[in-house]
């Protein structure tokens, strides 16, 4: 059996509000049981239409977001103002149209060097999230988008060999996209997380969708599917 779930979508529209009716329904679960809700958010173009669509829903049904605790999957090493900063895009479109908590948005400092900006979100994401018995933080789900190498977060083909199992973020330096310096989650945090969905979106992707999805991909969105029971494919690309 797959280890995956492939949802195909006619476009990125559908597949944006959809993806915000089913997080939605995550956390008012979380809320009925009264229990805190994680989650890590990425950047990219689909993401824009993600907020705007939780936006619009979250108000139109009337769920609290008190109980979310938002972390990001990746960020680009820039002031938080900076164009290329995915929390500004958050900020922006999520957070302040819907009045979140500054004690709830846990960003990565991008102003500091990656280095350090990893050592920080390290540190208060380990004093958030529950932890596993390997050291990782079990967050309740982390969205990812997925470049045309197939990357995802800030992971990139071949950059993260290095990096040690326990790592929770990690540095990283000269990304074959600019900026060159970034944090992001290390593939070990993702895997540990209760649920991953990618949402992948976009013209010229089918071929890193295809190989991602094979049993021998060598993306690293093939490496995050190889490595969990589960992790669900949100799609307006055809795969072939």
């Amino acid at each position: 059996m797959a280890n995956f779930e492939l949802i195909s979508f006619a476009n990125a529209d559908e597949l944006a509000a959809r993806a915000a009716s089913a997080w939605l329904d995550e956390i008012a679960a979380a809320n009925h049981a009264a229990r805190p809700h994680c989650v890590a958010l990425s950047g990219g173009r689909i993401a824009l239409k993600f907020f705007t669509s939780v936006v619009a829903q979250t108000k139109a049904r009337e769920i609290s977001l008190g109980l979310v605790h938002f972390f990001c999957a990746d960020e680009r090493c820039v002031p938080p103002d900076d164009a290329e900063s995915n929390f500004r895009a958050a900020h922006e479109l999520l957070f302040a149209p819907l009045r979140v908590n500054d004690a709830q948005i846990h960003r990565i400092h991008g102003e500091d060097s990656p280095e350090i900006a990893a050592q920080k979100a390290t540190m208060d994401i380990s004093h958030v999230a529950p932890k596993n018995s390997a050291g990782q933080p079990v967050l309740d789900l982390i969205f990812l988008g997925m470049g045309e190498d197939g990357h995802v977060a800030s992971l990139f083909p071949g950059k993260m060999e290095g990096k040690m199992p326990a790592d929770i973020f990690c540095a990283v330096n000269n990304s074959p996209k600019p900026p060159p310096d970034r944090v992001t989650l290390s593939y070990a945090a993702i895997a540990a997380a209760k649920n991953v969905w990618v949402l992948a979106s976009g013209a010229g992707k089918e071929t890193a969708l295809r190989e991602s999805l094979s049993p021998s991909g060598k993306t690293p969105l093939a490496r995050v599917i190889q490595s969990r029971f589960r992790t669900k494919i949100l799609t307006d690309i055809r795969p072939g």
